[in-house]
């Protein structure tokens, strides 16, 4: 008996080749999808810039930001487009006072107090205290759909203190720092 010759055609090594590049491709478009999704509205990575937050964030710092956490507390470390205000920049402060707090400072003695109570900012204030004063005059009241922030090396940050910064409206704040990324040594939850 002969060999017939079969009724479908042979695949060549080049169609082999496009059906397989075009299967990667059709699994790859929806994966890269969910992860632009996910960078847009759940998490961001953003490098920490200046030394406003040192010693506990250092200049270069990569830290992973939760985006869709919106409660922000006192003690949280938030990252705020500041491009909506005059910082025309990406900050990244620490949370003191929320909406309807009372906010004093004591530029004498560089107590901080909310509601009356003085405090105790020893676990991330290293190198100084709140003795800089800028434009803004205490008490400040916190308005509605506001944060007070202020940078963890306080002779240097820029933050609520002054009116070039202000109350942080709760819209320019991209979200709540997690954890920090790079360097390896420093890997970790906040």
């Amino acid at each position: 008996m002969k060999n017939r010759p079969s009724a479908e055609p042979m695949e060549t090594a080049p169609n082999r080749f496009a059906l397989s590049c075009y299967e990667w491709v059709e699994a790859l478009i929806p994966a890269l999808v969910v992860i632009m999704i996910s960078f847009a509205f759940f998490f961001r990575v953003i490098t920490v810039n200046g030394p406003s937050m040192l010693p506990n964030f250092q200049n270069g710092y990569k830290v992973f930001v939760s985006c869709a956490d919106r409660h922000f507390s006192r003690g949280d470390v938030v990252v705020v487009d500041a491009r909506g205000i005059s910082l025309h920049e990406v900050i990244i402060k620490r949370v003191i006072a929320t909406e309807g707090q009372t906010v004093d400072i004591d530029f004498q003695t560089g107590t901080v107090s909310v509601n009356g109570v003085a405090l105790d900012e020893s676990e991330y204030i290293k190198n100084g205290i709140t003795k800089n004063q800028y434009d803004l005059h205490f008490p400040q009241t916190v308005p509605a759909g506001h944060v007070f922030v202020l940078g963890d090396n306080r002779r240097v940050s820029d933050d609520s203190r002054s009116s070039d910064v202000g109350m942080i409206d709760r819209r320019y704040i991209i979200g709540k720092v997690k954890t920090i990324i790079i360097p390896p040594g420093k890997f970790g939850t906040i």
